[in-house]
C-alpha cells in the first residue's frame, strides 16, 4: 500500500509469479463518519500459450468447390487477434469469394486455380504480451476439371436454418453468414418485422458480417441473411435476444441534512432480467447494521425522518442480476451549520459595457441557505428578466450597462442564521478605434503613415501593437511607431502588405487593418533605368565534400546600382532542368562559399538584382558531383491518424532527391502503443509516404517515428510523435439535460459531459438541436424547422437565443467527435413565457360622419401571449397642426371594430393603437382621419353644380372662346389687325406676349375683367405652384394634396390631374375636408 494513499501496488519483479496475485479485490475507506467500499476489482494474469503441435495434410480441392481452412488459435487472455499471411509476411488478399470468419477460419466460397499455394499461415497476436504465435503453414492444391460445375448457395456458417444469439445491452452485436457456391453468392441482411437501426448498422467483411453498435432491448428479434447467386438462394434466421446488465435510472446521491430534517435516498436501476436492490450501511448489510429509528427502508428507497447527528453514515446500494452488478456509495451527512459566504468581501469585478457580468456568491450551510441579492447595502431585492440567478449563488447581468456600476450585496440565510457579503462591480467603456488606418498607394522611397486614434475608458491602460501581415513589424529603423500612428520611412517593395493596429486592455481588445501598396516612382526623363546585365565568367574553386567557392564578374548596372546577387543551383542527378534558390549576397560581393549536400551533381548560376528588377540568369557553371553519405535528416510532418476504427495510418513528407545523400533511400517506420510499455514494431518501406497498421484498438494513442536510411546507413535517431488510431462514432448521449428559461426569447441548456472513454475520438464539442413545436397562443402546429447550435470543446451549457415568446419547444443534445455525431439525448420539452405583442396588423378608419368615425383593426401577427385588451388613444389636430387633449380608451381583446361618437365636425384626428398582454403593451400604429363638414353647406354646393343653367352657361363660354380663336386665326393669315392686337400695340402690356413672327405661334392674352379673381389670389410664380397664403379662398384649399397648376391655355389642371399624395404631418395647408364643389365655385 502506498503511504497516505489508497493505492495498492503489486510488484511482480521480485520473482513471485503473477498467478499468485490472481483474485478479486475490494477497497474500503473508513473514518469516524462511516465507511465507503469500491466495486470488485478482478486481477487475472495475461496468457499467450503456444500453438499445439499438429500434422497438417495438404488440402486437395476441385476447382469450384468450397473450402474452410481452420485456424483454431490457442485460448489466451485476452483473446488474440487473428490474421492470415504468407511466408513473406504479406496479408493474404480477401474478397467476396475468400474471407476470414469471426472465429478466425479462412473461408473459400469456391476455389480457383490461383488459390494453389503452400503458405497459408494463421497468426495469433496477443496484444497484452506483445507476442505473435504462428500456426504451421497449410498447403492448398486446386485441380481443374472441365467443365467447372456451377452450384447454388450453401451456408458454410452458421449451419442449419435457425440459430440463437444473446448479446448484452450497450455491446456490439456481430452476426455472420458465409456461403459456398459458384458463382460467388451475394449476402443480404434484413430484420424480420422491422428495419435495421439507422446510424448504428454497419456491414463488414464484404457484407458477410452484420454489425450493430450500442444495442438495446429494441434490437431483439429475428435477423435473416440470404445468400443468392444465379442458380438459387438459401437463408438462415438468427434469433437475437438482448439482455442487460444493471444500469442506473437514478443513482443515490450524497445527502446533507440538518438535525430534525427529513430526506430520502433513491436507488433505481434497470436491466434484463430486472435487477434486485440491496442496501448496506458502512459496508455492512443494512439488515444486520445498528438500528437507526430515523431510517426506514422501502425497496429501492431509504426514507429518513427527523434525523439526528448520529444518523450520519455511508450507504451502499447494490443492484445485481446474472449479468453484472452496480455499486454506489452515498454519504448521508447530518450537519447543523449556519450560512457562510466563501467569496472574499469587497471583491472587485470589472467588465466592459454591453457584455455579461457574473458576480459570485459562493456559500455553504446546512440546511442549504437561500440566496438573495440587493443593489447597494440597503437597496431593494433584485428581480426581473434583466438578472439571472444561478443555483450556485452567482448573479448574472446579461447586458451590463454603465449604470450597473455599484455595490451588490449577497445575503445567505437558513434557520440557523444569516450572513451577507458586499462586492463591487465596475462597468468600463469599451475601447474603440475612432480613426482607423486607411488604404494607401505609396511610391518607392516615399513615406507612408497609418493612423490609429483610439478612445478608451480612462481607468484602463491601453497598449497598441502594430503587425505586418499578422506578424511582428520588421526589425528596421525605418519603422517609427508613434502614440497613435505608424510611419514607414523610405518605403521599399518589401513593405507591401497588410498593417494591423491592435489595441489591448485588461478587459477587451479591438483591431483595424489597412493595405499598403508600393509602386514605382515615375522615371526621370533624362536617365533611363533598366535591369542589370547577367553576371559573367562563373568559376568553381576550393572543391570539398561539403563546400565549394563560386566567383563571377558583374554585368552592366544600367544606371541602378546592383543591390544583391542571387545564387541558384541545378541538381543534374535528381532534378535536371530545375533550378533552386541557394543563397544571396550583397551587390558589392563577387565570391561566395557555398554549402553542399552529398550525392548531388551541382551546377550554379548567378542573377543580379537592382531596384528595377532581376537580370537574366548567367550561363551555368561547370558541374560538380559530391560524394554519398548517410542521410542528414528524417522525414518531416510525421502524423498518425486512423482512417478506420481499427487502423492507424502513418504518413510523412518524403525527403527530396538531394536530401537522400545517397542511393537506395528507404524509411524505417516504427510504432508502439503509448503508456502500455510495449516494444517498438518496425517495418522498412521505400517509394511511399504512408503505411497502414491494421487491427488496432479504437482511438488509442501511439508513439510513432520515421527514420530515413540509404545504402550507406541510417539518419540520426528521429523524434517521436503521438498519433491516434481511428475514431468511431460516440456511444453515449449526454445525460441530465436541463433547460432554464431566462426570459421569453432566451433559454440556457445544461447537460452532463459524456465520459471521454465513450467519445471514442477527439472531442470536438456538443450540438444542441432545438425546434418550435407550437405556439401556445394559437395551438396550431406548423412545419418543424430544426435549428442547430454547436458548442466547441467540453462545454456543459449553452445559450439558446432568438426564441419566440409563449411557445413550446423541444431540444436534444449530441456529442461530436472527428467521426461524427453520437446518439441524441431524450427530447426535452420547455416553454417560453409570454412577451409583449407585435403591433396590430392594420388599422382602418371608415364611414366618416359629422361627429363619428368607424375604426376597424386586425389582431397582432405575433400575439406573444394571451391578449388582454387594446389601448386606443386619440387627439384632434387644428389648422396649425397643434395637438389637442389626448383621450384614452381600453377595448376588450375580442373586439375588432369601434364607432367613435360625439366628435367635432370637419376636424382632423390622430389615433394611436396598440395591443396588450399580461406582460405589457406592444408597439403602436398610428392613423389620421377627418370628420366631414356641415351637411347643409355641402348640399347647397352640390345643388349649384348640378343646376341646368350652370351647365348651359359653361358650354356657352366654351363655344365663344372657340369662335374667337378661329376669327383671330383667319384675320392673322390675311395680314390684318384685330382689336385685341391693336390694344396690344397701343398699351404694350408686359404681361401680354406678342405673336412670334418666326414660328407663327400665339402669345397668351388676358382679359382684365374676366380674370380679376385669378389675378388676386392665384397668380402663378416661377415654380408654377399656387401658394395658399395669397388668398383665403384659393384653389389650393380644395385640392387633394397637390399644388394647383395651369396649362399653356390658362386652364386649371391641379384639381383633376388624378394625382393624390398623403398629406404631410406638418405644414401650412388647411386640415379641412377637400371639396371639388368649392373649387369649381371659386373658379366661376
Amino acid at each position: 500500500m502506498k503511504p497516505n494513499s489508497g493505492t495498492l501496488v503489486v510488484n511482480i519483479m521480485n520473482g513471485v509469479k503473477a498467478e499468485a496475485y490472481e483474485g478479486v479485490y475490494q477497497c474500503t475507506a473508513r473514518n469516524e463518519r462511516g465507511a465507503a467500499i469500491s466495486n470488485n476489482i478482478v486481477i487475472r494474469p495475461s496468457r499467450s500459450p503456444l500453438w499445439t503441435k499438429e500434422k497438417l495434410e495438404p488440402n486437395h480441392v476441385r476447382e469450384g468447390d468450397s473450402l474452410v481452412l481452420n485456424c483454431r488459435p490457442p485460448v489466451g487472455l485476452p483473446p488474440p487477434i487473428i490474421f492470415w499471411m504468407d511466408n513473406a509476411f504479406q496479408r493474404l488478399p480477401q474478397s467476396e469469394r475468400v474471407s476470414q470468419g469471426l472465429n478466425g477460419d479462412l473461408y473459400f466460397s469456391n476455389v480457383q486455380p490461383e488459390d494453389t499455394r503452400e503458405d497459408y499461415i494463421c497468426y495469433a497476436r496477443f496484444n497484452h504480451t506483445q507476442t505473435i504465435q504462428q500456426k504451421q503453414p497449410i498447403s492448398v492444391k486446386v485441380f481443374s476439371t472441365k467443365p467447372v460445375t456451377e452450384r447454388p448457395p450453401v451456408l458454410l456458417t452458421p449451419t442449419g436454418s435457425t440459430s440463437n444469439k444473446v448479446e448484452l445491452r450497450g455491446n456490439v452485436l456481430l452476426l455472420e453468414c458465409i456461403a459456398a457456391g459458384l458463382p460467388t453468392p451475394v449476402i443480404r441482411w434484413i430484420k424480420e418485422g422491422g428495419e435495421l437501426p439507422a446510424n448504428r448498422t454497419f456491414f463488414e467483411n464484404f457484407k458477410k458480417t452484420l454489425k450493430i453498435i450500442d444495442v438495446s432491448e429494441a434490437d431483439s428479434g429475428n435477423y435473416k441473411c440470404t445468400a443468392r447467386n444465379t442458380l438459387g438462394s438459401t437463408h438462415h434466421v438468427i434469433s437475437v435476444t438482448v439482455k442487460a446488465a444493471p444500469y442506473w435510472i437514478t443513482a443515490p446521491r450524497n445527502l446533507v441534512l440538518s438535525p430534525g430534517e427529513d430526506g430520502t435516498l433513491i436507488c433505481r436501476a434497470n436491466g434484463n432480467p430486472k435487477p434486485s436492490i440491496s442496501w448496506l450501511t458502512n459496508g455492512v448489510p443494512i439488515a444486520i447494521a445498528p438500528e437507526d429509528p430515523s431510517r426506514k427502508v422501502d425497496g429501492d428507497t431509504i426514507i429518513f425522518s427527523a434525523v439526528q447527528e448520529r444518523s450520519s453514515a455511508v450507504y451502499q446500494c447494490n443492484a445485481s442480476n446474472e449479468y453484472g452488478y452496480l455499486l454506489a456509495n452515498a454519504f448521508v451527512n447530518v450537519l447543523a451549520e449556519p450560512p457562510r459566504i466563501l467569496t472574499p468581501a469587497n471583491k472587485l469585478y470589472q467588465v466592459i459595457a454591453d457584455s455579461p457580468a457574473l458576480i459570485d456568491c459562493a456559500y455553504f450551510g446546512s440546511p442549504k441557505p437561500e440566496i438573495e441579492w440587493f443593489r447597494g447595502v440597503k437597496g431593494s431585492i433584485l428581480r426581473g428578466n434583466e438578472y439571472v440567478f444561478h443555483d450556485n449563488g452567482t448573479l448574472e447581468i446579461p447586458v451590463a450597462q454603465k449604470d450597473s456600476t455599484g455595490t451588490y450585496t449577497c445575503v445567505a440565510r437558513n434557520k440557523l442564521g444569516k450572513t451577507q457579503n458586499e462586492v463591487q462591480l465596475e462597468v468600463k467603456d469599451p475601447t474603440m478605434i475612432i480613426k482607423q488606418p486607411q488604404y494607401k498607394v505609396i511610391q518607392r522611397s516615399a513615406q507612408a503613415s497609418f493612423e490609429c486614434v483610439i478612445k478608451h475608458d480612462p481607468t484602463l491602460i491601453p497598449t497598441v501593437i502594430w503587425l505586418k501581415d499578422n506578424n511582428e513589424l520588421p526589425d528596421d529603423e525605418r519603422f517609427l511607431v508613434g502614440k497613435d500612428n505608424l510611419t514607414i520611412m523610405n518605403v521599399t517593395d518589401k513593405d507591401d502588405g497588410t498593417y494591423t493596429c491592435i489595441v489591448n486592455t485588461t478587459l477587451d481588445s479591438v483591431s483595424a487593418s489597412a493595405v499598403l501598396t508600393v509602386v514605382a516612382a515615375p522615371p526621370t526623363p533624362a536617365i533611363i533605368y533598366a535591369r542589370p546585365n547577367p553576371p559573367l565568367d562563373l568559376e568553381l574553386t576550393g572543391q570539398l565534400e561539403r563546400s565549394i567557392e563560386l566567383s563571377w564578374v558583374p554585368g552592366e548596372e544600367n544606371n541602378s546600382p546592383i543591390t544583391n546577387f542571387v545564387i541558384e543551383y541545378e541538381d543534374g542527378l535528381h532534378e535536371p532542368g530545375v533550378w533552386h534558390y541557394q543563397t544571396e549576397v550583397p551587390g558589392s560581393q563577387t565570391t561566395v562559399q557555398l554549402k553542399l549536400s552529398p550525392y548531388v551533381n551541382y551546377s550554379f548560376r548567378v542573377i543580379a538584382v537592382n531596384e528595377i528588377g532581376r537580370s537574366q540568369p548567367s550561363e551555368p557553371s561547370e558541374q560538380y558531383l559530391t560524394k554519398s553519405a548517410n542521410p542528414d535528416e528524417n522525414p518531416s510532418n510525421v502524423q498518425g491518424i486512423g482512417s478506420e476504427p481499427d487502423n492507424l495510418v502513418i504518413t510523412w513528407e518524403s525527403l527530396k532527391g538531394f536530401q537522400s545523400n545517397g542511393p537506395g533511400l528507404q524509411y524505417k517506420v516504427s510504432w508502439r502503443q503509448k503508456d502500455v510499455d510495449d516494444e517498438w514494431t518496425s517495418v522498412v518501406v521505400a517509394n511511399v509516404s504512408k503505411y497502414i497498421v491494421s487491427g488496432t484498438p479504437t482511438f488509442v494513442p501511439y508513439e510513432i517515428k520515421v527514420q530515413a536510411l540509404n545504402d550507406l546507413g541510417y539518419a540520426p535517431e528521429p523524434s517521436e510523435v503521438i498519433g491516434h488510431s481511428g475514431e468511431d462514432l460516440p456511444m453515449v448521449a449526454p445525460g441530465n439535460v436541463q433547460v432554464h428559461v431566462i426570459n421569453s426569447t432566451l433559454a440556457k441548456v445544461h447537460w452532463d459531459p459524456v465520459p471521454l472513454k465513450s467519445v471514442r475520438g477527439h472531442l470536438q464539442g456538443y450540438k444542441v438541436y432545438y425546434w418550435k413545436v407550437q405556439s401556445l397562443s394559437r395551438r396550431s402546429k406548423r412545419h418543424v424547422e430544426k435549428k442547430i447550435l454547436t458548442f466547441r470543446g467540453n462545454k456543459t451549457f449553452g445559450m439558446l437565443p432568438g426564441l419566440e415568446p409563449y411557445s413550446s419547444y423541444k431540444l436534444n443534445v449530441r456529442v461530436v467527435n472527428g467521426k461524427g455525431e453520437g446518439p441524441a439525448s431524450p427530447d426535452k420539452v420547455f416553454k417560453t413565457p409570454e412577451g409583449v405583442p407585435s403591433p396590430p396588423s392594420f388599422l382602418k378608419i371608415t364611414n366618416p360622419t359629422l361627429d363619428s368615425l368607424t375604426l376597424e383593426w386586425g389582431s397582432p401577427t405575433h400575439p406573444n401571449g394571451v391578449l388582454t385588451s387594446y389601448i386606443l388613444k386619440f387627439q384632434p389636430i387644428n389648422n396649425t397642426h397643434e395637438l389637442g387633449p389626448l383621450v384614452e380608451i381600453r377595448i376588450p381583446a375580442n373586439e375588432s371594430s369601434l364607432i367613435l361618437k360625439n366628435l367635432n365636425y370637419s376636424t382632423r384626428y390622430k389615433f394611436y393603437f396598440n395591443a396588450q398582454t399580461s406582460v405589457g403593451s406592444g408597439s403602436q400604429i398610428t392613423e389620421e382621419a377627418v370628420t366631414i363638414m356641415d351637411e347643409a353647406m355641402a348640399s347647397r354646393q352640390v345643388d349649384i353644380a348640378t343646376q341646368g343653367w350652370f351647365i348651359g352657361l359653361m358650354c356657352a363660354v366654351a363655344l365663344l372662346i372657340l369662335i374667337l380663336l378661329i376669327v383671330c386665326f383667319i384675320r392673322r393669315n390675311k395680314g390684318g389687325k384685330y382689336p385685341v392686337k391693336e390694344k396690344e400695340d397701343a398699351h404694350a402690356d408686359p404681361e401680354i406676349q406678342p405673336m412670334k413672327e418666326d414660328d407663327g405661334t400665339f402669345g397668351e392674352y388676358s382679359d382684365a375683367e374676366d380674370h380679376k379673381p385669378l389675378k388676386k389670389g392665384s397668380r402663378t410664380p416661377s415654380d408654377r405652384t399656387v401658394k395658399k397664403e395669397d388668398s383665403d379662398d384659393s384653389l389650393v384649399d380644395y385640392g387633394e394634396g397637390v399644388n394647383g397648376q395651369f396649362n399653356e391655355d390658362g386652364s386649371f389642371i391641379g384639381q383633376y390631374s388624378g394625382k393624390k399624395e398623403k398629406e404631410p404631418a406638418e405644414g401650412n395647408e388647411s386640415s379641412e375636408a377637400p371639396s371639388p364643389v368649392n373649387a369649381m365655385n371659386s373658379f366661376v
